[in-house]
């Protein structure tokens, strides 16, 4: 018997740890190194977000580290030639960077503003956003407002934390688990665990979505909502539950606003405001003294219902009583909102009755001393165990903002808010509701933002306007067009811009977003605004910078491209900052760090931005001689603090580096973290665990570690007194700001509401819906991440084209097969695509898989790859702005009225057979050029770190698994 080969020479391989970038999950990994080349990928299995597991994308950061289309160098657009045409010639980095700090250094001298930075999903807005803050421009936002605002807004307004990043199920405890909107990709691992530990302890697993795939496909029962009724769906089941007083009403009382007297004077300034004292403290009625009373006292017995007369002689009625007679309504009955869900009215009740059964009548209790932020000491906790998760099948509505309200509004009248059990938050959240954070509005040449350009307002005076009410922001966010945009309108800032609408710009820097094609709504129009010139014969956009890693469409549109490095080439941080990888019990963040040597002449994006910091001498990044402070992205890491102990990595601070959370520069604190496999982690107390909007413990430690501002509790807001604020200013009867637009005031009047609304989708008020009868949307797949991974070797062999799903039924009662092609058409635009006939999916609605589609020659495809030959998008057919109707409003963005979020999942489709010969994806664009010094892309791409063993093994060697070799 022959001996084995040898598959591997451990001599010669290193393991290095280091976070993984395939997704947004930030997972622990573990790299196998051998001759600078990765031999493979693991998952780290002390790692506090996966654990061990990797999934396909993690493994497959082998082949995106071996991608075509990895830029090699900087780059300029040739003289003489059109921005799009893809003509370039090399550049040095020293050239480029002295190129664009003039430019940068002029703007900055005269109107910061003329200065926009966007980024996509870049995981370290904590940098670009006080890099932005220092140059002192406004117009800087990361990916959120396309993405999830709505999400983060809502939940930060409610309840000081939200779903996906701040927070997450109590997996090990919850008995009944709602999922909504979430496609496979979301938290993919985390999700994954999470979901086998549900099941396997045999709690019940509902999921609302008008797709079953990837997680609804192992739910114990799917509800096939229509697209955008979310809300209506939640507001019912909260009726249901008031009907049947299944509220947990000592919960209300304790940590949220439920008692709280409004005031109600409708018609008049002031209506709906809360009935506050000389200090502004929020009153209740104490049932005790028959009198109003400082809320926040302990040793009094608010009412929840009621009516009473202030002092001052004005009615007032608790939130909860304004909650009741809202909801209670027959409007809210199950029966009355069944068929516009599209989910029988049978089992909208039930499923409220099913959760009601679980947090009342399986109700967990831990026993465990702790004491409230009052003083109070308790010697359990109580767990309603049931939770809920939700993410872009939610959000990205024009009513995704109220909508999350409303799953909140359902979740806290259950009690399920951080208990066992229930939605646990993720420190650094939660927060104070909202966070103390305003929006910067006034800018100077040559002067620092005094606070960040996004923020949270509280009211109108809080709006980036000016004194005409005029939008500052090129993306009109923090405006009466938008007055919550906490993340911004990154979808809006090519159309202004090229509009010179509020005014035009000078420079465009875009990081990892592609904006010329799958992150842009009007994505051929928007390739248009790119290349469209003034009467001067100048571009309207005079400059654009585009840095990323790979060749993206939006690359061929750069004046200047700055090539980035892959997530194995850099150092990065995953900050407390920023977005953490923390889990509900344990405050934790990572690091990445280089596990290969750079083979091309490409910058960390993060370097380049420390290095401008300094040329430009903003004073964060400057000493006292005027030189740059950091020389490098490391050193700033290291000793930037945002307060005196806090800075962007948690672990191994201190001179000795012995310290956690909080204290002094440590200057190994890169060395530490690589030697304890890149990531730190903080462990919560028992006493810390739960109830932390109102743990004195747990917000002790919070204030000490910089997470929170003081350690006053944190009361869960059912009713939003900001809302009402804008409101009264739509309606003219706010003493501040108030818009002097008609649809400005529509817009406020009719959206934002104290108590969470449902509306439809704003499109769908502006467009013949007999004409649109479907909804059309995406989902992203759980082997791709946005457009990152159809570039992948790997993962195109699982898909390289999509389709467009439809329900069978429906199909053939259209005349339409399986495999045939068809026009789809919005108000927009129309695509041609080839359908997939499926059972699961809600009749009325057709979906895809999210940025399979590619413009030939892109991303180092070859230019017959099937992902431009089959591959589409359903962007080509949705607009940024809303349909026109001949009333005025021409330039309505197609978004959120409160947040800004684009409104992708609005989009309402015709299908019709495509005549014979019909065939192939279509809208088709000109073939993107190749980049000097790049490869050629292969036909075929294989990867190997050494001489594969082509290892012949007999069928029987096989089956038996080599155990009995003959």
């Amino acid at each position: 018997m022959k001996a084995l080969p040898k598959f591997e020479d451990h001599s010669r391989q290193d393991t290095r740890y280091t976070t993984c970038y395939m997704c947004a999950c930030r997972c622990g990994i573990k790299v196998t190194v051998e001759d600078n080349k990765v031999r493979y990928i693991q998952g780290n299995r002390n790692h506090p977000v996966n654990k061990g597991v990797l999934c396909a994308k993690g493994n497959a950061g082998i082949m995106k580290q071996q991608s075509p289309a990895r830029l090699q160098q900087p780059l300029m657009r040739k003289p003489g030639t059109e921005r799009g045409e893809g003509e370039f010639e090399p550049i040095s980095w020293h050239d480029a960077l002295n190129l664009l700090t003039d430019r940068l250094a002029k703007i900055r001298s005269t109107d910061p503003k003329k200065l926009a930075f966007f980024t996509g999903r870049d995981q370290m807005q904590a940098l670009t956003g006080l890099w932005a803050t220092q140059f002192g421009t406004i117009n800087w936002a990361a990916h959120g407002g396309f993405c999830s605002v709505n999400m983060a807004s809502a939940g930060l307004y409610t309840m000081g934390h939200a779903f996906w990043e701040f927070g997450d199920p109590d997996w090990e405890r919850t008995k009944y688990f709602m999922l909504w909107g979430v496609a496979e990709d979301h938290a993919s691992n985390p999700i994954k665990m999470g979901i086998e530990q549900v099941k396997r302890r045999g709690a019940k697993f509902v999921s609302v979505n008008p797709v079953r795939t990837g997680y609804q496909a192992v739910a114990d029962e799917w509800v096939a909502i229509r697209p955008g009724t979310d809300g209506l769906l939640a507001l019912a089941m909260i009726h249901v539950l008031l009907r049947n007083d299944c509220i947990d009403q000592t919960f209300l009382v304790r940590y949220t606003n439920a008692p709280w007297l409004v005031v109600d004077t409708p018609g008049q300034k002031g209506h709906g405001l809360i009935l506050r004292d000389k200090k502004g403290n929020p009153l209740c009625w104490d049932q005790e003294t028959d009198a109003v009373t400082d809320a926040s006292q302990v040793e009094i017995q608010p009412a929840l219902f009621g009516e009473y007369t202030a002092p001052d002689g004005r009615p007032v009625k608790t939130v909860m009583t304004l909650l009741a007679e809202r909801y209670l309504d027959a409007q809210y009955a199950p029966e009355n909102v069944a068929e516009r869900c599209g989910v029988p009215a049978e089992q909208i009740e039930r499923l409220a009755l099913e959760m009601a059964h679980v947090a009342f009548k399986e109700t967990i209790e831990i026993e465990c001393e702790w004491t409230d932020a009052y003083g109070r000491t308790h010697d359990r906790f109580v767990g309603r165990p049931v939770s809920m998760h939700a993410m872009r099948g939610i959000s990205a509505h024009s009513n995704g903002f109220q909508t999350c309200r409303a799953i909140h509004l359902l979740q806290i009248l259950l009690g399920t808010i951080d208990v066992p059990g229930g939605h646990l938050s993720k420190p650094p959240y939660p927060k104070h509701i909202p966070p103390g954070i305003k929006p910067a509005r006034e800018m100077a040449p040559n002067t620092p933002l005094k606070s960040p350009p996004l923020g949270f307002p509280t009211g109108p005076e809080d709006l980036v306007i000016d004194k005409q009410g005029n939008p500052l922001r090129i993306d009109k966010a923090y405006s009466w067009d938008a007055p919550m945009a906490n993340h911004g309108l990154m979808h809006m800032v090519i159309t202004n811009a090229v509009k010179g609408d509020p005014y035009p710009i000078d420079t465009l820097i875009l990081f990892m977003a592609n904006m010329s094609w799958n992150s842009t709504m009007n994505t051929s129009q928007v390739m248009d605004m790119l290349r469209e010139k003034g009467e001067d014969g100048e571009y309207k956009i005079p400059f654009l910078v585009v840095s990323d890693a790979f060749h993206s469409e939006t690359v061929n549109f750069a004046d200047l491209v700055l090539p980035d490095c892959t997530y194995l080439e850099r150092h990065d941080t995953i900050s407390m900052l920023d977005r953490p990888i923390s889990e509900p019990h344990a405050a934790a963040d990572s690091i990445r760090q280089p596990i290969l040597e750079k083979d091309r002449d490409v910058r960390p994006w993060q370097e380049v931005l420390v290095d401008l910091a300094g040329r430009l001498k903003f004073p964060a990044f400057t000493g006292e001689d005027g030189k740059p402070r950091y020389a490098s992205y490391q050193d700033f890491i290291i000793n930037f603090q945002k307060e005196p102990g806090i800075g962007f990595l948690a672990g191994w601070r201190g001179e000795n580096g012995d310290q956690g959370l909080r204290g002094e520069p440590n200057p190994k604190q890169w060395e530490a973290y690589a030697e304890n496999q890149c990531f730190f982690v903080h462990h919560l107390e028992d006493s810390q665990k739960y109830y932390r909007y109102c743990n004195q413990d747990y917000l002790t430690l919070a204030r000490h570690a910089g997470w929170v501002g003081s350690t006053d509790p944190i009361v869960l807001e059912l009713y939003s007194e900001t809302q009402q604020r804008f409101k009264l200013a739509g309606q003219g009867l706010y003493d501040g700001p108030c818009p002097t637009r008609e649809e400005h005031k529509d817009r406020l009047t009719r959206y934002f509401d104290p108590l969470p609304i449902w509306h439809p989708p704003l499109e769908h008020g502006r467009i013949d819906m007999d004409k649109y009868p479907f909804h059309a949307i995406t989902q992203r797949p759980m082997f791709m991440y946005h457009s990152w991974d159809s570039q992948n070797a790997w993962l195109r062999q699982i898909c390289a084209g999509n389709r467009l799903y439809m329900n069978r039924g429906r199909a053939h009662s259209m005349g339409i097969e399986d495999d045939a092609w068809v026009w789809v058409e919005s108000h927009h635009g129309r695509i041609r695509a080839q359908v997939k006939l499926i059972e699961a999916v809600e009749p009325d609605t057709v979906w895809t898989w999210n940025a399979i589609g590619k413009q030939a020659g892109a991303w180092g495809l070859s230019a017959d790859a099937d992902e431009s030959r089959k591959g589409f998008l359903l962007n080509h057919l949705i607009s940024e702005l809303l349909p026109q109707q001949g009333d005025g409003l021409d330039n309505v963005t197609n978004s959120d009225p409160v947040t800004g979020q684009a409104a992708w999942y609005d989009l309402r489709v015709k299908i019709t057979p495509a005549k014979p010969g019909e065939v192939g994806s279509w809208p088709q664009f000109d073939q993107v050029k190749p980049l000097p010094g790049m490869a050629v892309s292969p036909s075929a791409l294989r990867y190997q770190t050494h001489r594969a063993v082509n290892l012949k093994r007999s069928l029987w060697d096989v089956l038996t698994r080599g155990k009995h070799r003959r």
